[in-house]
């Protein structure tokens, strides 16, 4: 049965459950939603999603919601290949690593918070960008740490296969090169970077590939 995505070209959180679901190699059909639009709201979006943020799949009659959640959902009922490794130490590094992006960066750059400090706030686009840009930077420098501390990163950031904490590293890095942030401190995690985005799974899941991104042209 082909799942169904609602989905944002430019959302970072749909990127990541683009991202697992080419890894496990699952079908999907994309609903294609424009975040920075409200009429998505008032087409009934928000009565399948009451946030009504991307992404949302629908695996038969399953509603899922929330990104790290859906990661872990495909985890446990495609096994193969694994996006959490079997031990339980490592498996808590892997998302504790993922929850930096999930968690704290993300959540705090994303069009509805965006709009809030321009809109309410009435804050310049340049102390919007610095806000973007502020978060954006801990969030790496903690990877980065993280990265060289950890005995079992080198190509992935644990082990030879990529795992969650890959998923959601290089959701850190994309925005982080779209916004200008200075990358260059952080070589371990634009190594890993690179290294996904040599995979056909993450590279076809890239927000430039996506369909909707074409129409937003």
């Amino acid at each position: 049965m082909t799942m169904k995505l609602f989905t944002y070209f430019r959302s970072q959180a749909s990127f990541r459950v683009r991202i697992a679901l080419n890894l496990k190699g699952l079908r999907r059909e994309d609903t294609f939603l424009h975040l920075e639009h409200g009429d998505q709201y008032e087409a009934g979006y928000k009565k399948l999603n009451p946030q009504a943020v991307v992404p949302t799949l629908f695996d038969g009659d399953h509603k899922l919601f929330q990104s790290l959640a859906i990661l872990e959902y495909l985890d446990e009922t495609h096994p193969n290949p694994p996006l959490l490794p079997r031990d339980p130490v490592a498996r808590a590094w892997v998302r504790g690593l993922a929850l930096i992006n999930v968690a704290d960066s993300h959540p705090l750059i994303v069009p509805r918070v965006r709009n809030y400090l321009t809109g309410t706030l009435k804050v310049s686009e340049e102390q919007k960008l610095a806000w973007i840009q502020h978060w954006l930077t801990l969030g790496l420098e903690a990877m980065e740490t993280l990265l060289a501390e950890h005995i079992e990163s080198g190509t992935f950031c644990h082990g030879d296969t990529p795992t969650m904490a890959d998923i959601c590293l290089v959701t850190q890095v994309f925005p982080a090169r779209m916004f200008k942030v200075k990358l260059e401190p952080y070589r371990r995690a634009l190594r890993i970077y690179d290294s996904c985005m040599a995979i056909a799974a993450f590279a076809d899941a890239a927000p430039p590939k996506q369909p909707d991104a074409e129409k937003a042209a």
